[in-house]
């Protein structure tokens, strides 16, 4: 609309007045599907591994599906009880409660994270991406423990500016498709 009122206005020099009282339409709200603590329960009990993981640390935390999905291992304070969401909506970061139902569990799936993690170093991998320019003011962070994601994808990429094989984070449709 403001495009035809420009055309006409500026490039053809022609007052369009009908055009004045035309309203927008508004585009139709919906009403979220929000889950019992019962139906919630029965969908979670259907899952397992690291999808059942994430879906417990989701619904405990308050985590949206990347927030869980980009954790990193330094995000997860076990001491404080507390996860760091780092970059989360509105790209703002926010501290949330590490939920004691889930504290063991994840414990268990790092310490299986990390042998991966040193299997990889050894092969010449184990690289992860960083964010901003902490990979030129830090070159060797990305190979570092701390850095590297909470539910690391299954396979290598090799990234085309530096050569690097790295882990990206477990994509957001494995959990997805656990669920649906």
């Amino acid at each position: 609309l403001s495009a035809l009122l420009f055309l006409y206005r500026d490039v053809l020099e022609q007052d369009l007045p009908w055009l004045d009282n035309v309203v927008r339409a508004k585009g139709a709200q919906r009403l979220p599907v929000v889950l019992t603590r019962a139906e919630v329960r029965a969908v979670i009990q259907q899952l397992q591994g690291t999808p059942r993981l994430m879906a417990l640390l989701m619904y405990g935390a308050g985590l949206r599906l990347l927030e869980c999905a980009r954790l990193r291992v330094q995000d997860v304070d076990f001491a404080s009880n507390q996860i760091v969401v780092r970059g989360g909506k509105g790209d703002k970061d926010r501290v949330t409660m590490l939920p004691g139902a889930v504290k063991a569990d994840l414990a268990r799936h790092l310490h299986g994270v990390k042998p991966q993690h040193e299997r990889d170093l050894q092969s010449g991998a184990g690289w992860v991406e960083l964010p901003w320019a902490l990979a030129r003011k830090y070159p060797n962070a990305g190979r570092e423990w701390a850095w590297q994601w909470m539910f690391p994808a299954t396979r290598f990429y090799v990234d085309r500016v530096t050569g690097q094989r790295r882990r990206h984070h477990l994509h957001e449709s494995v959990l997805q498709r656990a669920v649906k």
